[in-house]
């Protein structure tokens, strides 16, 4: 890795760096808000219990993050992110348009959280990279215990879909 030694707190990168923290303080919050729904909305009970366990970390990687801006000396602030919006509205679309009680509400509602996930990871890995580059190793660190809960989760709900939910919906019959 380069020495950072010559990048300035105000370059175009750190501007960047902080506008994606804001970005994915915004998603998290929004989980916050998603999650619940989600775990309601769940058949399994290994499922409902696996979004209870990621809406109690997700509270932590809000804290976390607002640590993170502290380290900065940077405001909290959030920015609306809108693949997290479309993220969420999709999940909503899910549960509107599955039904009740089904293993394919199940399907759908791993495959919105996966694509939560997966959007997680994208920036949490992207973010490391840019602290390391910019001097605030204390930061990546932090920001790293959050990209390995992501990850496990991610990798939770693909056992709990092969396990059987993927199984259970290919023998529900197809609703008109």
């Amino acid at each position: 890795m380069r020495s950072n030694t010559n990048i300035s707190d105000r370059s175009t990168l750190k501007a960047f760096f902080i506008d994606q923290l804001q970005d994915i303080y915004w998603a998290e919050r929004k989980l916050v808000k998603t999650l619940p729904k989600l775990q309601i909305a769940a058949t399994n009970s290994e499922l409902r219990q696996a979004f209870a366990d990621h809406l109690r970390e997700t509270q932590y990687h809000l804290d976390r993050l607002r640590e993170v801006f502290n380290m900065l000396d940077e405001p909290v602030t959030a920015k609306k992110c809108p693949a997290m919006a479309g993220i969420a509205d999709e999940c909503e679309d899910i549960i509107d348009e599955t039904d009740d009680g089904s293993a394919q509400r199940d399907v759908g509602l791993i495959f919105a959280g996966q694509k939560a996930e997966h959007y997680e990871i994208a920036t949490y890995g992207g973010l490391i990279s840019l602290a390391k580059i910019l001097g605030y190793i204390e930061v990546a660190a932090k920001l790293e215990k959050t990209l390995a809960e992501e990850k496990h989760a991610d990798e939770l709900l693909t056992q709990i879909a092969e396990s059987h939910i993927n199984y259970d919906a290919s023998l529900e019959p197809q609703t008109v």
